[in-house]
């Protein structure tokens, strides 16, 4: 079957994480967002109308959950903020992130915000999990990075390095 094996999926919206997530229960594997296990253990907030999204307590969340045993993958953008086993990052190109995001009616300010995000990729930098890796989603196709992630979570998840760089792209 799968190795016991938690995965947080991360990455800028637009990225390509549901598209992943939904290859990843038709393989068979057990997802859940982050958003769903905030709403399950009671620590999701009201609509920000602001940031056009409930707002999640990342940190009480992770305390309350302690080390996530697998096999799960948990989808969402702060999964890798919470004790997983591995943590993927989808990352995409930031011209075709903006795309994406504005194909979705994404508001000018929350576009911005988004691709400044991914071409700093700060949030990655900082984690601390040493089972880290970063998959470019901007032109290969979903199905074709799944299977990379999952030849890396058989492989026992090493970590990635180089990280992707878009700051001089």
């Amino acid at each position: 079957m799968f190795p016991s094996t938690s995965v947080a999926l991360s990455g800028s919206p637009g990225s390509g994480k549901s598209s992943i997530a939904e290859l990843a229960k038709s393989s068979g594997w057990e997802v859940i967002s982050v958003e769903k296990l905030a709403e399950n253990h009671g620590l999701i907030g009201e609509f920000d109308e602001q940031e056009q999204a409930k707002e999640i307590d990342i940190e009480k969340l992770r305390n309350s959950l302690g080390k996530i045993n697998g096999p799960l993958i948990i989808d969402g953008h702060l999964s890798h903020h919470l004790e997983v086993d591995a943590i993927v990052i989808l990352r995409c190109k930031p011209s075709i992130l903006r795309e994406r995001l504005e194909q979705r009616g994404y508001p000018k300010w929350k576009i911005e915000s988004n691709v400044e995000w991914e071409i700093i990729g700060s949030s990655w930098s900082d984690i601390e999990n040493e089972n880290v890796a970063e998959f470019e989603t901007s032109s290969t196709e979903s199905y074709i990075v799944w299977s990379c992630i999952q030849e890396w979570i058989n492989e026992g998840h090493p970590s990635r390095k180089p990280f992707i760089d878009w700051m001089n792209d």
